[in-house]
């Protein structure tokens, strides 16, 4: 594609790659040329980080009329000329699904506009879950926030258990992403017909089981086949350990107050606290489900702020809840968040 535009007569030197890490720490050095992949692209193009913390960064663009959530985005894609968005399309536990619209919020957005459609008031509706946009406050916020941008295009990727690309659409931004979730959709769900008392499931391996934050993902798309009381099983190497500062204060927050207490503490905010959004969602699962994790890369410390069981042997936390349960079927789930069984009725 850069060709083309270069081809097409637009200098390099007026072309920009901003990478969209919404609150994420920034991708530099070794990593951000990992990331991009192509050395010719990292000697030839700017490529730089979007820092959703420097205010100063974001342009102001009103106020979304459904949600009231304040919309700030970065200058650099706002006040271009051309603006494409690439993205991979897959099931987010919060917004339905990633790509398209989702690289520009909370992508490439400011602290407050991620912090606003992050708060309880959005992420305890029951819309807000994997694969589901209709009726999906965060979904809907994004679709508005596009409207105070313009002309936008996006290029939309799926990929295979492999990391092969396997789908991409390009074009106008709605209208792209829409084809990438209706083919998405027929990869990524699962019907059972039926709950498992014991479900196994992962993170997908590297980089996505790196920390225990997103290692909560995992936890919250098999819920829907789970018997109440039942146990999901998590594997996640977890080798960097817990995540962000802020994640970690939020775990501390849950373990001194218990579910009950945080809960009703998030209720009452109006912008969510950083990273305390993902304790939120862990909730949905310990609420309901036992919830036990094999994680070797997590210290003795950091296992006790999961808030969930440890275990040493996945195995042998198979065996003890099918002897608890008396159900003899095991559901596995091995790439954890990308895969979404469901028992009832789909979107």
């Amino acid at each position: 594609m850069i060709t083309d535009m270069m081809e097409a007569g637009i200098p390099s030197s007026a072309i920009s790659i901003l990478i969209a890490t919404g609150l994420h720490r920034p991708n530099e050095g070794d990593e951000l040329r990992e990331l991009v992949g192509d050395p010719w692209v990292v000697h030839t193009i700017r490529v730089e980080n979007h820092f959703a913390r420097n205010e100063a960064d974001h342009i102001d663009l009103g106020i979304t009329p459904t949600h009231r959530v304040p919309v700030k985005i970065d200058r650099r894609f706002v006040e271009a000329d051309l603006r494409i968005v690439t993205g991979l399309v897959e099931p987010h536990f919060m917004a339905g699904y990633s790509g398209g619209r989702k690289v520009i919020a909370p992508g490439i957005a400011a602290a407050e506009t991620i912090r606003m459609f992050h708060s309880a008031r959005f992420l305890e509706v029951p819309e807000a879950r994997s694969c589901n946009l209709a009726g999906n406050p965060l979904h809907e916020t994004q679709l508005e926030i596009l409207d105070f941008i313009g002309e936008a295009y996006s290029l939309n990727t799926l990929i295979n258990e492999e990391r092969e690309l396997l789908h991409v659409t390009f074009g106008e931004m709605v209208a792209s992403h829409k084809a990438a979730v209706e083919f998405a959709r027929k990869a990524c769900i699962v019907k059972t017909g039926r709950r498992f008392s014991t479900v196994v499931t992962s993170s997908a391996g590297f980089p996505l089981d790196s920390t225990y934050y997103q290692t909560v993902k995992s936890m919250v798309t098999p819920l829907d086949i789970l018997k109440p009381g039942g146990t999901l099983i998590v594997a996640a190497k977890c080798s960097e350990g817990m995540g962000s500062d802020e994640f970690r204060s939020a775990q501390k927050i849950l373990q001194q107050v218990g579910p009950e207490g945080f809960l009703e503490g998030i209720l009452s905010k109006r912008l969510a606290a950083i990273d305390e959004w993902q304790t939120e969602m862990q909730l949905r699962a310990t609420r309901t489900f036992r919830v036990q994790l094999y994680a070797p890369g997590l210290t003795a410390s950091d296992a006790e702020l999961t808030g969930v069981e440890m275990i040493d042997s996945v195995d042998r936390a198979i065996e003890d809840s099918i002897e608890r349960s008396g159900d003899q079927d095991v559901a596995v789930i091995p790439e954890g968040p990308y895969l979404i069984p469901v028992c009832g009725p789909t979107e």
